[in-house]
């Protein structure tokens, strides 16, 4: 039997002037100003499409190994990550060319070298397994550079 569900989520977004204004954007959990980075010649007030699609990118991904660590019975002391987005600009041409996930995962002192070889093994899972990396896939690059304690 396939289950189907959909789920809608809506962004209203205001852009009053020109390239290098600034506008809003608000979700029902999210409210903020938006324009071109300074690295792109523009105001750097608020966040931007470039940082948005990091965000998005690293947020899934770190849920996604949350939930895989909890569903494996992995427990950890902690989960952090770093997460670098690489923007390459060639000709004038902008293209989001690579995502870096750096995820710390610190198990508890108790972990077997099991739990550690799970652990590594569900830290590459989880990019393919999230929501947001399928949606780039083919456009962007997205690696994972794993450290496990």
């Amino acid at each position: 039997m396939v289950t189907v569900a959909e789920h809608q989520f809506h962004l209203k977004a205001d852009w009053p002037g020109l390239r290098n204004d600034v506008g809003t954007i608000e979700t029902l959990n999210l409210k903020t100003e938006v324009s071109i980075p300074i690295e792109m010649e523009g105001p750097g007030v608020g966040t931007n499409p470039d940082e948005m699609l990091l965000g998005a990118a690293a947020t899934c991904y770190i849920i996604t190994l949350a939930a895989m660590l909890e569903r494996n019975h992995i427990a950890k002391r902690s989960l952090t990550m770093e997460s670098i987005g690489i923007v390459d600009v060639t000709n004038g041409m902008i293209t989001y060319k690579k995502i870096i996930h750096k995820p710390t995962v610190t198990l508890m002192e108790d972990a077997t070298d099991k739990d550690k070889k799970l652990t590594k093994l569900l830290t590459e899972k989880a990019e393919d397994s999230c929501m947001i990396s399928r949606a780039i896939r083919g456009n962007v690059e997205v690696t994972v550079e794993e450290s496990i304690r």
